[in-house]
């Protein structure tokens, strides 16, 4: 696939100040730049970065196409990190005739940067283009656990057409299906209706409110480690600290913890792609949203670069096996913990219809979890997975 064909690019001259020279200590140095008419060497990309200037499906936000320069212009002036990493910036996206052009061609290039091994990562754009990045997946037939950041659920009405808003049904519905979980951290609940709730409960996806998981942020770490996309609304941060969006909410994420979260999925070796979605320059006030999504980028990154690859269980000397017998489960549970990292996982058996084969899924949890079934119970994360997997 040549990639130039469907990208503006960017230059290192465009983030200069002006009559200076680079800071060699600065990102912009370390950032490779597609050059237009010269098809970008992937084979040493870790990151790609994409901007994808698309907003004609957002609810109210309109300008939120022309966050991704605005975006670039904050993430080149921080410094790089300790560690190596090779990032390549291809530009933006010539938008389609349509937006499901857009979204078709997205699709595409995301499933190409998959089996290359580069992470993509979509500076939206409105939030709908989530959808296309699940169909990148579905493309390459890869089952895919999904975590949204967002205050809403954004499921829509299968009767109506696709929106910023309403874009989750679209996947949920598709034939086949290659969505095995999704969940929704942050969201607050006086924005969503009771069916929309009730409905994920039924569906077995994991929703947690904001002031739950701000109670205790690293509960979040063990939800994203399971998920390969993470789609960041930037309307999940309250407004006071992202004011760049007209469907901001007074209460949502800080600042430092979207940043956190970040941080965890830059960490979880699974995850294999990322879209910042909703920002809109024309809200925000001294650059702050803008500053705040290029912090978000840098700490992405800086959890990247210390990646530990401890999720695939190829060596199991390299964990603490733990078992755990809890009165009411149908099965013994069994605990993992990585002796590199200290993470924990739950082995969840299920029989697995095509192969007609017991199997066994090793789901991220926390200590908490071990902590809940040494008393004597089951972790809620336990039972609703078994259930998933196993209706």
């Amino acid at each position: 696939m040549e990639l130039i064909q469907y990208f503006s690019p960017n230059f290192v001259e465009n983030y200069l100040p002006e009559g200076k020279n680079i800071d060699t200590q600065l990102l912009l140095s370390h950032i490779w730049f597609a050059s237009k008419g010269e098809e970008p060497d992937l084979s040493n990309i870790d990151i790609a970065l994409l901007g994808v200037p698309e907003s004609r499906y957002s609810k109210n936000n309109d300008g939120c196409s022309d966050a991704p320069d605005e975006i670039r212009k904050e993430f080149y002036k921080l410094f790089y990190w300790k560690n190596n990493v090779s990032i390549l910036d291809l530009g933006n996206l010539t938008a389609g005739e349509t937006v499901e052009d857009t979204y078709a061609i997205l699709s595409e290039i995301i499933a190409y940067l998959l089996e290359k091994k580069v992470i993509p990562v979509i500076l939206g754009g409105s939030n709908d283009l989530a959808f296309a990045n699940y169909q990148a997946y579905a493309m390459l037939e890869k089952v895919v656990s999904m975590v949204s950041i967002d205050s809403k659920f954004d499921l829509g009405d299968e009767k109506n057409t696709i929106f910023s808003e309403g874009y989750l049904n679209k996947i949920i519905l598709q034939q086949p299906n290659y969505l095995l979980n999704f969940s929704n951290i942050g969201y607050q609940t006086y924005l969503n209706s009771q069916m929309d709730i009730e409905l994920m409960k039924q569906l077995y996806f994991e929703t947690y409110r904001v002031g739950a998981m701000r109670k205790d942020m690293e509960e979040i770490e063990p939800i994203v480690r399971n998920a390969e996309m993470l789609a960041i609304d930037i309307s999940a941060v309250r407004q006071s600290d992202a004011p760049g969006n007209p469907n901001v909410s007074a209460n949502g994420f800080y600042g430092e913890e979207i940043c956190q979260i970040a941080f965890f999925a830059g960490l979880s070796d699974k995850l294999s792609s990322i879209g910042i979605y909703e920002f809109n320059p024309i809200f925000d006030y001294n650059t702050q949203t803008s500053q705040l999504i290029a912090q978000i980028l840098w700490y992405f990154v800086e959890g990247f670069t210390n990646r530990r690859n401890d999720t695939l269980f190829k060596e199991e000397e390299q964990y603490f096996r733990h078992a755990v017998p809890v009165t009411n489960a149908l099965h013994g549970l069994v605990f993992y913990q990585s002796k590199k990292t200290g993470r924990w996982w739950m082995e969840i058996p299920f029989f697995h219809i095509k192969t007609q084969q017991d199997k066994k899924y090793y789901l991220p949890c926390s200590k908490n979890d071990f902590d809940t079934a040494c008393k004597d119970e089951v972790p809620e994360r336990w039972w609703r997975t078994y259930h998933k997997l196993n209706r």
